[in-house]
């Protein structure tokens, strides 16, 4: 099955000559670096994608141009397959269940065609390295030297996973989130030595640019603004969305606090932090893998098969949505138009609810009895535009 699956995946990108235009990007961020430019200033590729990530991960990207862009591309394509099979393994480690080597490689070669990794390898993006990193922290034993330092790591690179301090302090892990909070605030310190003009840049304008990172009403877009905006027909959902996200942001960090087990409290906390985003495009949806992983080790076969289904239909790239057509969907094509934010809030309740039947390994303890308000991290999650999927048409490379 990986074979087949790998090859199929080998042709698709021989036959449409995916362009990974988010590589190019960070090729371009490293290169910035390297050379002293001006990090925030440039775009590139013919759809102008500009740098959006903090000036640590433009750093981390130096090493990508010591390769062509060829080499540096068969680089990420290889990686983020090797990254969904540790993927994998690490879903198979929360929900505890058994991690044998022909199960590894089927949930591989399957979970590669779920649109969210389908659409990460071929944009050459970094979201399966991202997942991996905090699921990797997250998921060691409790007193592990250092826990929560990879966490902080990962929201220095790209801010969302921020939400999983706000997670960690609600489940009573104070240790680990401070030392999380430490890592962040290193990752800040660094970016502001190497890069100090570029370090203010983004920290006072660009961080709060959302618009730099594409529309926020597209199809792509998976997060609630995305729902709302096209559900209302504005491209400026404005205080609609604020408070909707705020809704969302709480109730979700509410069900992972009360959640009677860590693995559902962690799941609930991911999916809260893609609703809240200002924009999660779809290929953000990484955390589907863990998310099928612990819904088969609670025993729930038919939603796991339902919920592998929908991240496999793309039906909102079988929408019209050319221009500004996402604007103007009728009603009944609302809900094929933001399947995730719309199952994301559905499982939320399951998420909190479930321990009592959960057949996972862990033991179902009662939830921490910590003090605070819920809150949610986020930042700008993305560098690259308007997309629309390789294998779903004709002209199945462009971006808006």
């Amino acid at each position: 099955m990986l074979v087949v699956s790998l090859g199929a995946l080998a042709a698709l990108c021989v036959v449409q000559h995916v362009p990974m235009a988010d590589t190019s990007v960070y090729r371009a961020e490293g290169a910035a670096v390297a050379s002293g430019g001006d990090l925030y200033g440039f775009t590139v590729t013919e759809w102008e994608l500009p740098a959006t990530y903090p000036p640590f991960a433009a750093i981390l990207f130096v090493p990508t141009t010591w390769l062509p862009t060829a080499a540096l591309k068969a680089v990420f394509l290889a990686g983020n397959v090797a990254l969904l099979a540790l993927l994998v393994r690490l879903s198979c480690r929360l929900a505890h269940l058994p991690a044998r080597a022909p199960l590894l490689c089927a949930a591989t070669a399957l979970g590669l065609w779920l649109e969210p990794v389908f659409q990460t390898v071929l944009f050459g993006q970094i979201n399966l390295a991202l997942a991996c990193l905090v699921l990797w922290d997250l998921t060691r034993p409790r007193g592990a030297l250092g826990k929560g330092f990879w966490l902080g790591v990962a929201a220095g690179i790209k801010l969302t996973p921020a939400v999983f301090v706000a997670y960690l302090l609600l489940r009573g892990r104070t240790r680990e989130a401070g030392t999380a909070v430490a890592a962040f605030a290193g990752t800040v310190l660094l970016g502001a030595l190497v890069l100090p003009s570029a370090s203010v840049e983004f920290w006072t304008r660009r961080l709060y640019e959302t618009g730099r990172v594409g529309k926020a009403w597209i199809v792509d877009n998976q997060s609630l603004q995305g729902l709302v905006a096209r559900a209302l027909h504005l491209a400026e959902p404005g205080l609609a969305w604020a408070g909707a996200a705020a809704l969302a942001g709480a109730a979700g960090l509410w069900a992972a606090r009360r959640a009677r087990r860590e693995a559902h409290g962690l799941l609930a906390a991911a999916l809260t932090a893609l609703l809240v985003s200002p924009v999660s495009w779809s290929h953000h949806w990484v955390w589907c893998v863990p998310l099928l992983a612990l819904l088969a080790a609670d025993g729930r076969v038919r939603l796991a098969a339902a919920v592998a289904a929908l991240f496999t239909a793309r039906t909102f790239w079988l929408l019209p949505h050319q221009g500004d057509l996402d604007l103007r969907l009728p009603w009944w094509q609302q809900p094929l138009a933001a399947p995730y934010a719309l199952l994301a809030l559905g499982l939320l309740p399951y998420l909190c609810l479930s321990g009592v039947r959960s057949r996972a390994g862990d033991e179902a303890v009662p939830p921490p009895r910590t003090g605070g308000a819920p809150g949610a991290g986020g930042g700008v999650p993305r560098g690259a535009g308007r997309r629309q999927p390789p294998a779903s048409s004709s002209s199945a490379s462009t971006i808006r």
